[in-house]
């Protein structure tokens, strides 16, 4: 039960993340809940068809859709009220990241995966549908900029596994890896933290 709740918070936050985005491209309601879409299941579509899932998880469970459409409609009917949290789209796809790499993660311990093919899983169920909706909006991906996004991820995924050697509830090995994600992009932003350039422009 735990783990759906992680599922749905994941897909709630990255469907305002995509909406956010869409209506500051001024899309028209069907782009906004396309985006909405597939900002919030891109990642978890790409993993099951990894994982040779079919029909894929949001075919199956129509909870998703309806999950999906309930924030869309919430985003566009608070709009103004998000608009004045000038880091809102930041923050709903930093909760999304977190919460869909520990369920990617999950998903390849369930498939009896090495660990480092569930942080590779992971890290794909939580960037590539940003990647699909920054493409879409005509946006360089997050994830291929300097910034600390897949990195973050990975450490994720890492600290997961991590806890797994010691005897704790389940509840507290999905809790605190999120809390690593969220924290690692948190402090990235806040103290301009980034990856280093290989490009060096000639003088």
């Amino acid at each position: 039960m735990f783990y759906f709740i992680i599922e749905i918070l994941g897909t709630v936050a990255f469907a305002i993340s995509g909406v956010l985005t869409a209506m500051h491209k001024r899309l028209d309601p069907f782009g906004i809940f396309i985006i909405g879409f597939v900002t919030a299941l891109g990642g978890g579509t790409l993993r099951d068809m990894l994982l040779g899932v079919g029909p894929v998880s949001w075919m199956v469970n129509t909870t998703y859709m309806y999950v999906i459409m309930g924030s869309v409609v919430f985003a566009v009917s608070f709009r103004e009220q998000l608009r004045y949290l000038r880091k809102s789209l930041f923050l709903f796809d930093t909760l999304g990241i977190g919460l869909f790499t520990v369920v990617g993660v999950e998903k390849g311990v369930a498939a009896g995966l090495t660990p480092i093919m569930c942080i590779t899983l992971g890290t794909i169920t939580a960037s590539f549908g940003g990647v699909i909706r920054d493409i879409l909006c005509n946006e360089i991906p997050i994830i291929f900029r300097k910034e600390i996004y897949a990195t973050a991820c990975i450490s994720g995924g890492i600290f997961y596994f991590i806890l797994q050697q010691f005897p704790l509830r389940d509840e507290v090995v999905f809790a605190l890896p999120i809390a690593v994600v969220i924290l690692i992009r948190l402090l990235a932003v806040r103290f301009k933290l980034s990856l280093p350039s290989l490009y060096h422009p000639e003088n």
